[in-house]
């Protein structure tokens, strides 16, 4: 009986991802506006199964080393001729057993020699893997030994290691489980993912505030191969929606990711955003480039059609700057002087929008401002407290009779607004506390 062999195919090399040291920096790459999406032909992390990297790479010399992740045991072929290799295997169980560092909190908190602190929440972690992993750590645990908490372990807040933004606590969860493991846990549904029913949960704000902070987090923390995934997912929420693309602007710009800030500039551009939104919102470069290109876009006649009276807009201005800064008597005395009322100055959107509950308050007790009042937009005042979702000025509003039922342009009612924004995560505790306030009877 002659020799029996085993069907044998060459496995391609797997790559398993390396320290950030090693990549270049990739953030401001070709962004895919492609729909349905976030794949091209220079992308280094493929996202099928809610994974970063979830496949076995072919053999491309010009794929760089240290941008590919993992494949589940689930992802790898079966059957005759396609066994997988040794070394498949073996990393697919070393990312399993790295993960378990992160999961057990038995051996996170016994094995773990620091510890960062999100939201005030700690997080143990091991130092010499992030040090490897990311750049950003290797030089905070060179130079920084942390303040020490009671059992002498390092301790590092995240509110330190921001510059901008934050990053939330379920956010730093995933990023540093693709640290130890190379794959990107899909999000959590009660934190990226809002409260409507009706809503696919694909665009809406909580979803985009999430990939926000991933992304945030991937550039500060130095990890190329991540801020180009998440740059591509905020690029495709660009194409789809404007009014959610100051919050994208904001970040592209914090984390000089050019291609993506002119993306989200020329698209505010063409919107009917107002001016104010735009100062408020992003930092002061972005806005202004922002009216620059507003006026290019615009036609000589539209640009006629646009002039006004520079002393209204003066006093209009004055109007809000005393509302933000709480003084109500020098509102009063800017009506007295001048001819602009607060529906000219949509004085009662921008206090509801920017300024504290107490000036509200004491806007609406003048009694002068429309409280069903449209601004450009189509809003009410209403409307804007509803994205700001702040109870208090939504209370004041409707007690002066604002009206619930109103409709923007788009069919979207204060009630509709506020579900979209609101996280089960956060709607859950508002509902838990209300209980117990109702049962110890002080609601």
């Amino acid at each position: 009986m002659g020799d029996f062999y085993f069907p044998y195919l060459p496995s391609s090399p797997l790559l398993f991802p390396s320290s950030s040291h090693e990549s270049d920096d990739s953030s401001n790459q070709n962004i895919s506006t492609s729909s349905g999406s976030e794949a091209s032909s220079g992308q280094n992390i493929s996202t099928a199964s809610s994974h970063a990297s979830n496949g076995l790479i072919n053999q491309n010399p010009s794929i760089p080393l240290g941008t590919v992740a993992i494949p589940s045991l689930e992802d790898i072929p079966t059957g005759f001729g396609a066994i997988p290799s040794l070394e498949v295997i073996s990393l697919n169980k070393l990312s399993s057993n790295l993960e378990q560092l992160l999961i057990d909190c038995r051996r996170s908190c016994y094995y773990g020699d620091a510890e960062i602190v999100v939201e005030g929440r700690p997080i143990p972690i091991h130092r010499y893997i992030l040090a490897v992993r990311s750049r950003f750590f290797d030089e905070l645990f060179t130079q920084e030994k942390g303040s020490l908490e009671e059992g002498g372990k390092p301790r590092y807040f995240m509110s330190d290691l921001l510059p901008h933004g934050k990053v939330g606590y379920e956010a730093f969860l995933v990023f540093l489980s693709y640290l130890y493991t190379g794959k990107l846990k899909p999000s959590p549904l009660d934190v990226s993912t809002c409260v409507a029913d009706v809503c696919a949960h694909d665009a809406c704000r909580p979803a985009i505030n999430f990939t926000v902070e991933l992304l945030y987090a991937s550039s500060i923390f130095q990890v190329p191969e991540l801020v180009s995934l998440f740059q591509r997912r905020l690029a495709n929420f660009v194409n789809r929606l404007m009014w959610m693309c100051n919050p994208i602007c904001w970040v592209a710009f914090h984390c000089q990711l050019s291609q993506l800030v002119a993306k989200c500039m020329d698209r505010i551009a063409r919107s009917d955003l107002d001016s104010i939104s735009i100062e408020k919102d992003l930092p002061y470069q972005v806005s202004k480039d922002i009216k620059f290109l507003r006026k290019e876009l615009m036609s000589d006649d539209e640009q006629k059609i646009e002039a006004v009276d520079p002393l209204h807009e003066m006093v209009i201005k004055r109007i809000h700057e005393a509302l933000d800064l709480d003084d109500i008597e020098r509102v009063k005395l800017l009506l007295t002087d001048s001819d602009v009322t607060l529906n000219d100055a949509n004085a009662l959107h921008y206090a509801a929008a920017h300024c504290s509950p107490k000036i509200v308050y004491e806007v609406l007790g003048l009694g002068l401002a429309d409280v069903n009042l449209r601004n450009s937009q189509g809003y009410t005042g209403l409307h804007t407290a509803a994205l700001r979702r702040e109870p208090s000025v939504i209370v004041s509003l409707l007690a002066t009779g604002a009206c619930v039922l109103d409709l923007t342009l788009d069919g979207r009612s204060a009630v509709s607004i506020c579900r979209r924004l609101t996280r089960p995560k956060d709607y859950h505790a508002i509902t838990e506390k209300g209980q117990k306030l109702i049962k110890t009877g002080y609601a």
